[in-house]
């Protein structure tokens, strides 16, 4: 009998272990979101970022669970570690040494790249630290408060130790989840401080239905637009082009190898959240800093860029093909899959080895990458186009439904691989009792 249910959980104490230490963990993040920097007027901030939803604070602020709102010890959230990851793969790229070190020496040299993330992610996040102090002290209240109480060089100087310790602790986080839990432990920290505003989402859109704001056949129409939505990512992100690849019979000795038929499987987003964060960051850069300005100029194009607008949202479309295009790019080397399938003896039927190949495969995932890119866009750009035509507030943006079900499908995912193989390996105990006895 197939393992599969929580009942099951009992019979398989290390996957039991590995949940516990997933929620243990997760616990201790969002324990540490309400621990705040000291020096800061929390009621004076809360309000500020009342009006910095649609700026690179609210962005933020999304990413780190509600921790840079409350200007926790967790503010900075893990978005120092994944900059410092992605600055790595683009240096990847133009740098001999890196791509030598990730190719040529394995394991050694992917803790190598480990280590220079980390280093990273401290410079990073002392950078960071010293802008969001500085910017503190110059911010105020609506009501005209400040947000710090005591400005200098002190408080300067704590925000930026307690932010990259912080950091740097919720960076070790991650580690342990990945090693001791189940999924990726990066993507889990995100995922839990996504996950940690609905239930403050959900009570707001049923109090406004309680006043009248929202009518109940609305707020239907908003349920079965974000089922089918989740139903459509869930579909997409398990869509694959496989290109089928032979490999010629050999013959070594007396023995006769190879003669199967396998294939590479191109997924259709492969670039992932990667390219709506870089262009809602790159677009809401102006709005950001036109909170820190009276300059007119700057103000105009602030408005021209509110998220509700035309010009916003085909901006937006634009960018996020570019950088999927161009993220894609950097993360799939077709001359190096074209040789690896050669080396093994492998073909694609109709294609010729080598140069040929190369070409073929950067056709396919050229098209493929258009309709991701689409598929990515219009999945961000849906909720803007709910709140300005329906007038309603929608809680989730694209990103954060990408991120949400893409690290849940991994999640369940795993805990599936994990249950499969537990059950393969008491078949094979089982088989080998029996072979023993006899």
């Amino acid at each position: 009998m197939a393992l599969s249910g929580v009942e099951n959980l009992a019979r398989l104490p290390e996957l039991k272990k590995k949940l516990l230490w997933t929620f243990v963990l997760l616990a201790v993040y969002r324990l540490g979101i309400h621990i705040p920097v000291p020096g800061v007027d929390s009621s004076a901030l809360a309000d500020f970022f009342a009006n910095a939803q649609n700026t690179l604070f609210g962005l933020f602020d999304m990413f780190s669970g509600g921790g840079l709102k409350n200007l926790s010890i967790f503010a900075l959230g893990i978005m120092p570690y994944i900059s410092a990851s992605i600055i790595l793969q683009l240096l990847t790229v133009v740098s001999p040494e890196l791509k030598r070190m990730q190719k040529e020496e394995g394991e050694a040299g992917r803790k190598k790249i480990t280590q220079y993330t980390r280093y990273g992610t401290v410079l990073i996040t002392i950078v960071q630290g010293f802008g969001i102090a500085v910017g503190l002290e110059g911010m105020t209240s609506p009501s005209g408060s400040p947000v710090v109480m005591h400005a200098g060089w002190s408080f300067k100087l704590m925000t930026i130790l307690t932010l990259t310790t912080g950091t740097v602790f919720l960076m070790w986080l991650g580690e342990q989840l990945t090693e001791k839990g189940i999924g990726n432990g990066i993507s889990l920290i995100i995922f839990a401080g996504i996950v940690a505003g609905l239930p403050s989402a959900i009570f707001n859109t049923f109090r406004l239905m309680t006043v009248g704001e929202i009518s109940l056949f609305l707020l239907l129409i908003i349920m079965a637009v974000m089922v089918a939505t989740l139903a459509f990512i869930v579909f997409m992100e398990r869509g694959q082009r496989r290109i089928p690849i032979h490999y010629a019979k050999r013959q070594m000795g007396r023995k006769m190898f190879g003669g199967q038929t396998t294939h590479l499987p191109l997924r259709i987003n492969t670039a992932g959240v990667i390219p709506p964060i870089f262009a809602s960051s790159i677009l809401m850069f102006p709005a950001t800093v036109a909170n820190f300005s009276s300059v007119e100029w700057l103000q105009s194009i602030s408005q021209m860029l509110t998220p509700t607008s035309v010009l916003y949202n085909v901006l937006y479309v634009a960018i996020i093909i570019f950088f999927c295009y161009f993220y894609t790019a950097i993360i799939f080397d077709p001359k190096g899959i074209s040789e690896n399938i050669q080396k093994q003896g492998g073909f694609i039927p109709g294609i010729r080895p080598g140069a040929k190949t190369r070409e073929y495969i950067d056709r396919v995932l050229a098209r493929i990458t258009l309709w991701g890119s689409l598929y990515v866009a219009a999945i961000c750009v849906l909720p803007m186009l709910l709140i300005a035509q329906l007038n309603v507030p929608f809680y989730f943006g694209g990103t954060a439904l990408l991120i949400v079900v893409g690290v849940a499908m991994d999640f369940m995912g795993q805990v599936e691989s994990h249950l499969i193989s537990r059950q393969y390996e008491g078949l094979m105990g089982k088989g080998a009792k029996v072979k023993g006895r006899q």
